[in-house]
């Protein structure tokens, strides 16, 4: 039996060190790596010259120079990526679809692609109609071009069943790693003990409902201190300057930070992880909060409930918000079924095992 092969396609390379996808694709490739498959991974390198090749983990990378920065370059390696690999042979697998038309070079060659359609990118409020316009392009000719399709969230199927044949899709979600004890030393810095904060973790973005939380947190003193982690520019954006404005003596705002023992060690002794989005389908900051066994209180959509199930507490607005503040910071009992609520949930649904078992199960189906 000859080995089997898949290429990745969609993210900026292997190991991560951007986002979920990302991530998403380290942990796969390794594991199939060690289930004798062979991988191979395109990686953009933000720099002039030619392509070339080397090993990471037993997976081979396919390394694309760029010498562009910020979403025209991640065009462009995604061309070059998708040209590239429709010379080779096995089975693909794109993360994302915002560049799904260079994937008709997959089609026409006949090769196997099977795409995960990410979320609904065209909804969000931060991108310009122009860009929506193309989202939304791009999301039509991922379902045509794409082979099979993966839905990260019931309600993305759902979404992408409104263009597609339903048995064309799959639900598989993000995983996570579980994580069961942190360094409490980290805290210090930001003079802060475990229990004694709450945290967010996300892009400070209107539909990320920012406001509707710092506000609600900072209407009165709570004895308690609100840690925003993120990237803020208040010189520049209107809305920064208003999240900021709003958060009182309670609230910290220390920037974006990429130290993962820092911030698993905010995310681990936080009494609540605070989860505002209101758009997307599984979300991996969600999932990593749960598998740190976090109490979650979280914006009320069919996004959030269907990852964090029962036992986290929702909000529609800043004043439920507000109430749940009131209500739960002096609730240990609650607190501690919360929290006991997101590990089991994360251990039945979101570990990577699971995931990843998903994946190699669908994706052996397509192999060839």
């Amino acid at each position: 039996m000859s080995q089997k092969k898949l290429i990745i396609l969609g993210t900026r390379g292997v190991p991560a060190q951007h986002g979920g996808f990302e991530t998403f694709a380290e942990k796969l490739s390794v594991y199939l790596v060690a289930q004798g498959w062979e991988v191979v991974v395109y990686c953009q390198e933000d720099v002039a010259g030619p392509v070339f090749e080397s090993a990471w983990e037993g997976v081979k990378r396919v390394h694309i120079p760029v010498a562009r920065e910020g979403s025209a370059g991640s065009v462009i390696f995604d061309w070059h990526a998708a040209w590239h690999a429709s010379k080779q042979s096995g089975l693909i697998l794109t993360l994302g679809y915002n560049t799904a038309i260079f994937n008709v070079i997959q089609r026409i060659k006949g090769q196997v692609n099977v795409i995960n359609m990410d979320g609904i990118e065209w909804k969000r409020d931060k991108w310009s109609g122009v860009a929506k316009a193309w989202f939304w392009l791009n999301e039509r000719i991922g379902c045509y071009v794409g082979n099979h399709l993966v839905a990260d969230h019931p309600a993305i199927k759902a979404h992408l069943a409104t263009r597609v044949s339903e048995a064309k899709i799959t639900t598989i979600p993000y995983g996570g790693d579980e994580v069961t004890t942190a360094d409490a030393s980290k805290l210090e810095k930001f003079g802060l003990q475990p229990g004694q904060f709450s945290v967010i973790i996300a892009r400070p973005e209107p539909e990320n409902s920012f406001l509707e939380m710092v506000t609600a947190f900072a209407t009165k003193p709570r004895d308690h201190k609100l840690v925003v982690l993120g990237k803020f520019d208040a010189a520049n954006n209107a809305y920064h300057r208003a999240v900021i404005a709003a958060g009182g003596p309670d609230v910290l705002f220390p920037g974006a930070i990429y130290d993962k023992a820092v911030v698993g060690a905010l995310r681990f002794f936080s009494r609540f992880y605070l989860h505002g989005h209101t758009v997307g389908g599984t979300n991996p900051s969600l999932v990593e909060a749960m598998g740190a066994g976090c109490a979650v209180m979280a914006h009320d959509n069919q996004f959030n409930r269907w990852v964090a199930g029962e036992s986290a507490a929702y909000f529609k607005n800043q004043y439920e918000c507000e109430a749940l503040f009131d209500e739960l910071l002096i609730d240990d009992k609650k607190l501690g079924v919360m929290r006991e609520g997101s590990r089991l949930r994360f251990q039945e649904y979101f570990t990577w095992e699971r995931i990843l078992g998903e994946y190699k199960k669908l994706l052996s189906q397509f192999e060839r």
